[in-house]
Order: C-alpha cells, then sequence, then structure tokens
C-alpha cells in the first residue's frame, strides 16, 4: 500500500516540478525576443516591505473598475509569479539571496511594485495607493533597507518571461529542502489515510 500511495503522491508531485520547468538556473520561459510589457526592477530592500504589503496590493488592485489591458497583464503576471514561488511561502525566498526561489521572488514582487505605481495614477485608486506608497517609503526608511541590494536587485522583467524557481540549487539550500520534504511527507501521510479511509469502507460496499 505504502509503494501505491508513493506513486499517487509522485502523481501530485510531477505536474508541479514539471511546472517548473527544467532545473536550470536563471531558467527563463523563452529564449527569444520579449513581446510582453517591461517590468523595472526592485532593490531587494524594497521587495522585503513590498512583500509585507502584497497581499493589500493585491486586493486594490483586484478592486480597481478603471484599468486597461496593460495593468491587467502585469496584475496577471504578478500572480502567476507569485504561484510559480509557491505563493511565498519557501522560507527565505524573499530575504535571502541565496535561496533558489530568490529571483523568482524578485519577478513576482517587481510586478507587484508596477502594479501599486499604476494605481496611483488611477482617480479612484489614487489615495488608497498613495497611502500604501507612503507606508512603504517609511517602513523602508526606518529600517535602512533603501540601500540593500542582492545579485538579482538589478534585474528588470518582462511579462512575456517567466522566472521559475531554481530547481537544481534546492538540495543544497537547507531551509528549502526541509521544507518540500516535510510537504512531501504531509501529502504522503495524506494519502495514505485516503486509502486506509477508502480501504476501511470497502467491505461495506460489497
Amino acid at each position: 500500500m505504502i509503494a501505491r500511495s508513493a506513486r499517487l503522491l509522485l502523481c501530485l508531485i510531477l505536474p508541479l516540478l514539471a511546472a517548473g520547468g527544467q532545473a536550470l538556473a536563471h531558467q527563463r520561459s523563452t529564449d527569444g525576443p520579449h513581446t510582453g510589457l517591461a517590468i523595472p526592477e526592485i532593490s531587494h530592500g524594497e521587495m522585503i516591505v513590498m512583500a509585507e504589503h502584497r497581499a493589500a496590493i493585491i486586493d486594490l488592485a483586484s478592486r480597481a473598475t478603471d484599468t486597461d489591458e496593460p495593468f491587467r497583464r502585469v496584475l496577471n503576471y504578478a500572480a502567476i509569479q507569485y504561484a510559480y514561488c509557491f505563493w511565498g511561502k519557501m522560507p527565505g525566498g524573499v530575504t535571502d539571496e541565496a535561496s533558489p526561489f530568490n529571483e523568482c521572488s524578485h519577478a513576482y514582487l517587481a510586478a507587484t511594485k508596477a502594479v501599486l505605481l499604476k494605481l496611483r495614477d488611477m482617480p479612484r485608486e489614487a489615495d488608497a495607493a498613495g497611502a500604501i506608497v507612503s507606508e512603504i517609503d517609511v517602513a523602508m526608511t526606518m529600517r535602512g533597507l533603501s540601500l540593500i541590494t542582492c545579485a538579482f536587485s538589478g534585474e528588470a522583467f518582462n511579462t512575456a518571461d517567466v522566472i521559475r524557481p531554481h530547481w537544481a540549487d534546492i538540495p543544497t539550500h537547507p531551509a528549502s529542502m526541509a521544507s518540500l520534504t516535510g510537504l512531501a511527507a504531509l501529502c504522503l501521510l495524506i494519502v495514505i489515510a485516503c486509502r486506509r479511509l477508502l480501504g476501511a469502507k470497502a467491505p461495506d460496499q460489497i
């Protein structure tokens, strides 16, 4: 039964890994010319505070009514990158430059910043967006984060260019490895428990 459960677990995990692409550092969705929208870079210091305000920014953006296609494309890109980065749940994904999830965190937070700046130019959302911008500015100043940079701080992004986690680096990053191992173990326990419940009900169905 454990062997069968393990196979079921692989069926759940392998599509996720496939979605992440091959295990190549700095792998992009395309090597051809960018046909999407350019997204300016974000510094390491900015992204730490931006991550704390991401939910409020996305909530405001999702309620915006006077949007245009470029705005929606950048917002969609932010959502896609957020999912590729395991929804920001990987330890050190935002704060640790060595994390296999740091570059993709830069991507979704750079897109989030671009969304916020666009919201500030919208008549109905300008006040709320301006308040968030002020909170971010104050937080960065008080915590001295504006000058903190990392390897990806000068990297710009593009909506046609999805940034995937650096899968090959996960085994050498203890926090990411421990988190994914724990997730795999939890999934395996759930599969085993479900199969036991199904097995217990089988005699009643005969």
